[in-house]
């Protein structure tokens, strides 16, 4: 079900959508992990036996990392980056939609951009909880 997010209700979810984030990550290093493995038995003489085992387990990873994607977005948050670590919570300033950013290393929603902007356009919060959502 699809919601805007307050500044306050952004930050009440944070981390819980923080530790999911966080699974989504390790997964991702295990999609990482076993590419390599990959691609090193493909540089070695490998057998056919060993390949498909990698290549399914690969199968295996990546269907988990899109489900962890699903599980974190259930949250009401858009992944925008992985790699980066970002992620945006739909809100409104005003009547306006907008997003309200969240950086990985941050303890709490500090900044909005509007909806057609990237994370070099965020903006400080400068208003108040009521004028959002």
């Amino acid at each position: 079900m699809f919601s805007y997010f307050t500044i306050a209700t952004a930050n009440a979810v944070l981390p819980q959508v923080i530790e999911k984030f966080k699974n989504l990550q390790k997964k991702k290093q295990e999609i990482l992990k076993l590419e390599a493995e990959m691609n090193a038995q493909m540089s070695a003489s490998f057998n056919f036996a060993d390949y498909v085992v990698l290549k399914q387990n690969l199968n295996s990873a990546i269907t988990r990392f899109y489900e962890a994607i699903e599980d974190l977005e259930n949250t009401g948050v858009v992944l925008k980056s992985v790699e980066e670590g970002l992620l945006d919570f739909p809100s409104k300033r005003f009547d306006e939609e907008v997003w309200l950013c969240w950086k990985e290393g941050e303890k709490e929603i500090k900044f909005w951009h509007e909806k057609d902007v990237g994370f070099m356009g965020r903006k400080p919060l400068d208003v108040s909880d009521e004028s959002l959502v």
